[in-house]
């Protein structure tokens, strides 16, 4: 990639203001394969200028054109798919079929659900003699996280664009290389000048100016609850709109009445994807109490035959975390859970063997925890599962809902008027109901510390706009 050590700023590469430079690492190798320049207030003075520069002209752009752009932006994604896959594979230690199936694939199929939304989206409406508008918040900062890196970016890119605002992204400074390989998208597809721009950093020298700047009118924020919270102090001074999808610890509750082994061995697979670095992933597995060592003995199984291995290898399942810090967090946890009185039914402290170099960790599952347990209470984001009992499903709900955060949860069982009544009860943004297919235009956001705003399709469409009513219109 040429332009590693560029930003992209007013529809054009440049150089920083100051130099200054990072090395990207592969988690797999823990040697650097890339370069990245990192910026500083200067760059994000001259992004945020282009941005504001652009936005009446494209606020005024009629949808039809800007739906137009966006279709070709998606030619240009499809056209560069596996540019896209590899880069995330070699960037978080991806699995290249996940990166092909899971991870690229996030950002084609948001943007075609943006593209969807917008043209069915009431842009305008009447009540009475009001007329609603929905127009364009302004200039966007959007700060996105490593972990789903084209996920969490199109998520924020494609409706804010569509809905007529301009945007200065800074992708994570540990996976920074799709974010760039996607400004070239963005160049190709012919956006004007300032519409997208793109500048790398840190979260102090980068991230929070962006938040506190005064010419930027909203900052979408992924990542952490607590980077999450310096965001929204930072905003607070300019009184900006602030969306923010951060943590998350969420339950799955097995009812008694589930295919208990499926169920179990589901929701053990589904904590190991992506190497456990999900914010919804169902990290509290709920059972009955009588089954606890039957949950134990299936989540054990599940994990063994998950894959750790080379990403590059297409029958590996799950690569290494992203980072040594990473690392680090997932192993101190570990040794907590075992030091806190957990049983270990698989996994444990240590790399997986034959595996030396590399960020790797075994798929890890714990049994009988408990609610003021650290590895109950605390987002791991690693393969850990911790499996607890409840002795009544009123319980099971109790339990579900004594977390801090509330972005997911799941619910297992066979009685359709059990599973309604109950996902009422949860404190979540989004409850999933047996194992369903990803919903591109579900709500996707959280209750409580796990954030405010939505994504996905219209929901996101409404997060980037304002609503004006023209009062006495007609």
């Amino acid at each position: 990639m040429n332009n590693s050590l560029n930003f992209y700023i007013d529809g054009a590469w440049v150089s920083p203001a100051t130099p200054a430079t990072l090395e990207v690492i592969n988690p797999a190798t823990e040697e650097a394969y890339a370069e990245i320049s990192l910026g500083a207030e200067a760059d994000v003075n001259r992004a945020v200028a282009a941005a504001r520069a652009a936005f009446p002209g494209w606020a005024e752009t009629p949808v039809a054109d800007r739906i137009a752009a966006a279709k070709r932006l998606l030619a240009v994604y499809n056209a560069r798919y596996e540019d896209m896959a590899q880069a995330i594979s070699a960037e978080m230690g991806a699995p290249i079929t996940w990166a092909r199936e899971a991870q690229a694939y996030a950002g084609q199929g948001h943007l075609e659900a943006a593209i969807t939304a917008a043209e069915n989206f009431e842009w305008e409406s009447q009540r009475g003699t009001t007329r609603i508008l929905r127009e364009a918040i302004g200039v966007c900062a959007l700060i996105t996280p490593w972990n789903w890196p084209m996920n969490q970016i199109m998520c924020k890119v494609a409706p804010a664009i569509l809905a007529g605002c301009t945007v200065v992204l800074k992708p994570s400074e540990i996976a920074p290389m799709s974010g760039l390989l996607f400004a070239e998208f963005m160049d190709e597809a012919g956006f004007p000048n300032g519409v997208f721009n793109l500048v790398n950093g840190t979260g102090p020298d980068v991230g929070q100016v962006m938040s506190g700047h005064p010419d930027v009118d909203m900052v979408s924020f992924t990542g952490s609850t607590r980077a999450g919270i310096i965001v929204a102090r930072t905003a607070a001074e300019t009184v900006k709109r602030v969306a923010q999808e951060l943590g998350g610890k969420s339950p799955n509750i097995i009812l008694p009445d589930a295919d208990f082994e499926k169920a179990v061995t589901e929701g053990t697979l589904a904590v190991m994807n992506n190497t456990g670095q999900s914010c919804d992933a169902p990290t509290r597995m709920l059972v009955s109490a009588e089954r606890m060592q039957d949950a134990m003995e299936i989540a054990r199984a599940a994990a063994e035959t998950v894959v750790v291995g080379d990403p590059t290898d297409e029958a590996t399942t799950m690569g290494p975390l992203v980072s040594a810090l990473q690392f680090e967090k997932v192993q101190r946890l570990i040794e907590t859970g075992i030091a806190e009185g957990a049983t270990l039914a698989t996994g444990g402290p240590g790399k997986p063997e034959g595996r030396n170099t590399g960020f790797f960790v075994k798929p890890t599952v714990f049994g009988d925890v408990t609610g003021s347990m650290t590895i109950a209470r605390e987002e791991i984001f690693g393969p850990v599962l911790s499996i607890l009992a409840y002795s009544s499903v009123e319980e099971a709900i109790e339990i579900a809902n004594d977390t801090v955060y509330g972005l997911a949860a799941y619910l297992q069982g066979s009685d359709p008027d059990q599973i309604r009544a109950l996902s009422r009860k949860l404190r979540a943004g989004s409850v999933y109901v047996n194992g369903p297919d990803w919903d591109l235009f579900a709500p996707f956001g959280g209750y409580k510390q796990s954030g405010n705003g939505r994504e996905y399709a219209d929901w996101g469409l409404h997060d980037f706009t304002e609503i004006k009513g023209v009062v006495g219109w007609g």
